[in-house]
């Protein structure tokens, strides 16, 4: 049988800086586990730490390294809530739907300090992110949301009026902004290479260079790789946007989504503090937002603007550098080490989707944008249901999915219009 050549991480700062992991090898021949997990991302290592919590025995199946997808790509913000918040959620869902996932929507965060404290990873874990606006449309927005959020008992906000948000980022393109002290950054290759060897630790199992290439239902699922097969009692389907052909029942409500991050060489301390004073994650209010913040190494990570269908635009730093210096032009003669993309999934309704299918496969998937704390999150709600307890599986279950407009062929030049228009509005401050 043919085999794949290893598939390593991109060439990014992430990887480049990443602490030692070990090459784990591939699956060969049969064994046998409680539960498997497909995908070595968040969702897949939070489930299996949880699991292994608990005493069950665990597999993880990953296609190519721990981490190789958006969980050791992505921007490194711990953003609270999710992609849509509680207001739109209540007006589409209703008050007891809203209720249920506003009790859950800074859990993840709270998860990911859990972990990083029990199994003393080093991540590079700081406190604080800032949601900044552009216009003033924004900054009211702003002040919605923390209105909002404090209903809900999040109260560890602060509103910067007018020129005070230079006390966090030293740019003139804002009009206010929203301090989360409560949010922050880390780096999610080593949190997701942290985690995966604590489940190691608990006497879970993950293979890597392992892609399942197709799934025998029944009482036992059977998963196949290239060299092997995993029987398992139960499933979950952990992929998220690099889960292709394996379960098709759960594809066509999503959409691969690509966004693009670049890092600068070293500034020092002094030019580095110099823009983020205090070393928050920064994001903006647009549509298609821009994000950045200070890595430990004191270079800026500045990252923005979606891919619909995943695809990687042929000159990244081209596409990312003129926005950086738009918020700073001092960076002018800053030359940029890293240029990387990643892959992330969205649904219509900016919501993850959680469910089972034949009673024994789980997934959760499509975080839209939110993935570092809602990943974290399903972890625990996956390892619930397994044991009984599916109130709050069965929220985020429950939530309805529908199909993109256009379906496969439509849904990428349909959804590109729609961000257009969005942008557009932003732009014009409506």
């Amino acid at each position: 049988m043919r085999v794949s050549p290893a598939i390593d991480h991109v060439a990014s700062w992430y990887a480049a800086s990443a602490h030692d992991a070990p090459a784990r090898a591939a699956l060969e021949g049969e064994v046998e586990c409680d539960v498997c997990m497909v995908g070595a991302g968040f969702t897949g290592i939070s489930s299996a730490l949880h699991l292994a919590e608990q005493g069950l025995r665990v597999v993880v199946l990953e296609a190519a390294r721990v981490g190789f997808g958006a969980s050791g790509r992505n921007g490194g913000q711990i953003v609270n809530s999710y992609s849509r918040d509680m207001d739109v959620i209540e007006a589409k869902y209703g008050p007891d739907t809203a209720r249920a996932l506003g009790d859950m929507a800074f859990e993840g965060n709270r998860i990911i300090r859990e972990r990083v404290a029990t199994y003393g990873i080093d991540c590079d874990l700081r406190d604080g992110n800032l949601f900044a606006a552009c216009n003033e449309k924004q900054m009211q927005g702003l002040r919605e949301h923390k209105a909002l959020w404090e209903r809900y008992g999040h109260d560890r906000l602060e509103l910067l009026k007018g020129d005070a948000y230079r006390r966090e980022v030293n740019t003139d393109r804002y009009t206010g902004a929203l301090v989360d002290h409560a949010g922050g950054h880390l780096h999610p290759l080593n949190l997701v290479l942290g985690e995966a060897a604590a489940v190691e630790s608990l006497g879970g199992t993950i293979y890597e260079q392992s892609p399942v290439e197709r799934l025998t239902h029944g009482d036992t699922v059977h998963l196949h790789t290239p060299r092997g097969v995993v029987k398992a009692r139960r499933v979950v389907m952990a992929g998220n946007a690099y889960l292709k052909g394996v379960l098709p029942e759960i594809e066509g409500r999503s959409m691969p989504c690509g966004t693009q991050i670049i890092t600068t060489e070293p500034l020092g301390e002094e030019r580095a503090r110099a823009l983020i004073p205090n070393g928050l994650a920064v994001e903006d209010c647009n549509y298609l937002l821009d994000y950045f913040r200070l890595t430990a190494d004191n270079r800026l990570l500045y990252g923005g603007g979606v891919n619909y269908g995943g695809s990687d635009p042929a000159d990244i730093a081209g596409v990312i550098r003129p926005k950086m210096l738009t918020t700073f032009p001092s960076l002018d003669d800053v030359k940029l080490d890293y240029a990387w993309s990643g892959t992330f999934l969205m649904t219509l309704n900016r919501l993850p989707q959680f469910g089972v299918i034949n009673g024994n496969v789980y997934f959760a998937q499509g975080y839209s944008g939110h993935g570092v704390t809602c990943t974290h999150l399903a972890g625990r709600l996956i390892a619930e249901v397994m044991s009984g307890r599916d109130e709050r599986f069965d929220a985020f279950a429950g939530l309805p999915h529908l199909p993109f407009p256009g379906g496969r062929l439509l849904r990428v030049p349909l959804s590109a219009i729609g961000a257009w228009y969005y942008e557009a509005r932003d732009r014009l401050g409506i």
